[in-house]
């Protein structure tokens, strides 16, 4: 395996030709330690990394397959090195799971995609990424943390409420269960919640209306949003939520649309601003929801967005926008690779 030397090429080389290194978590290896589908929801499926490096070569660069986190630690401990890091891995425990590969990379001075380790930390922990949001003046549903069954009792908020994980994505745990209209249900639904996932249940003011997810690619002041995405169920269902389930059959049930209307610029503004108040990178997904008023409320930020071509948000708004897969990867990895100069650090003892 060639190793690279400390120098780095320049940003104009970079962007012709870049030793990239894939980092994931693919869903077949958990499934093979015996965990169970939902648990491996956030991790990636092989034909995801197929197209990825695909994308990849046919945009000019060298892609070296690497794999889960463990894989990274014992390749960069022989001295392996590449131009910049494609990280789209989740990481297995913890709460900052998520920064693993970000950190770790920090400590090596390899450029990575995506969010830097703070921001996923933020954004993995949904009550934390609100409290951001708020106290930057951007609006979020009113919200309490459940972190255990008997602190139900103190929510203050009025039914109906949602209650899901606080730190899971890729809507593990959320199902039509989740939507609480009883408040004497609430207990029983934040325990299961605390018991199947083990961290805490966050539950949130619900919000009636219509929900949008805004796909934004660009970094800092270049960072712009490509789209606004309705998620229509084909068969409506009073009450029926976009869930787990949902999202692994979304092909079959969701008819995804573009909202060109004013209320869908709307959303894609204020997303914008949210996607630049947590510092976000490259790419990501801010999912949207309305009030009763049709006000936008932001409901969570996705800094890691999933990259199934025909399965992830981020992928189908951008298709339906008249992005490329591509397209959509020469932007993700054209903005990170800006970074690879400024990631590089002295030579440690």
């Amino acid at each position: 395996m060639k190793k690279l030397d400390n120098h780095r090429v320049s940003t104009e080389q970079s962007a012709e030709c870049l030793r990239v290194g894939l980092v994931y978590d693919l869903r077949e290896d958990y499934l093979a330690l015996g965990w169970d589908a939902e648990a491996v929801a956030e991790f990636d499926r092989a034909d995801t990394i197929d197209a990825l490096e695909g994308a990849l070569r046919r945009l000019g660069h060298d892609v070296d397959r690497v794999g889960r986190a463990g894989a990274l630690v014992d390749r960069l401990s022989r001295g392996d090195r590449w131009d910049l890091i494609f990280n789209i891995a989740e990481g297995v425990a913890g709460v900052g799971r998520e920064s693993l590969v970000p950190a770790l990379l920090d400590h090596y001075g390899i450029a990575c995609t995506f969010a830097d380790a703070l921001v996923c930390a933020v954004t993995l922990d949904k009550p934390t990424a609100k409290r951001v949001l708020r106290d930057m003046g951007l609006p979020t549903p009113d919200f309490a943390v459940v972190a255990a069954p008997g602190d139900a009792a103190r929510v203050t908020l009025r039914p109906p409420m949602f209650v899901k994980p606080a730190r899971e994505g890729s809507s593990k745990g959320v199902s039509d269960e989740s939507l609480v209209r009883d408040i004497a249900a609430l207990p029983g639904v934040c325990a299961r919640v605390i018991e199947r996932f083990n961290q805490p249940a966050l539950v949130e003011e619900f919000l009636p209306g219509r929900e949008v997810t805004v796909g934004i690619v660009g970094t800092g002041g270049a960072a712009r949003a490509i789209g606004a995405l309705n998620v229509g169920f084909r068969e409506p269902t009073p009450g029926a939520v976009y869930g787990y389930d949902v999202k692994e059959r979304c092909e079959e049930l969701i008819d995804y649309t573009l909202d060109d209307t004013a209320a869908g610029r709307a959303a894609m503004e204020l997303a914008e601003r949210a996607y630049r108040a947590l510092n976000c990178r490259d790419a990501g997904r801010v999912d949207l929801r309305q009030d009763a008023r049709g006000e936008w409320s932001i409901i969570e930020l996705n800094p890691v967005p999933g990259l199934h071509p025909e399965h992830s948000d981020l992928p189908i708004l951008a298709s339906l926008a008249g992005w490329s897969f591509d397209r959509l990867i020469g932007t993700i990895v054209a903005s990170a690779a800006a970074r690879i100069d400024g990631a590089s650090v002295p030579a440690r003892i």
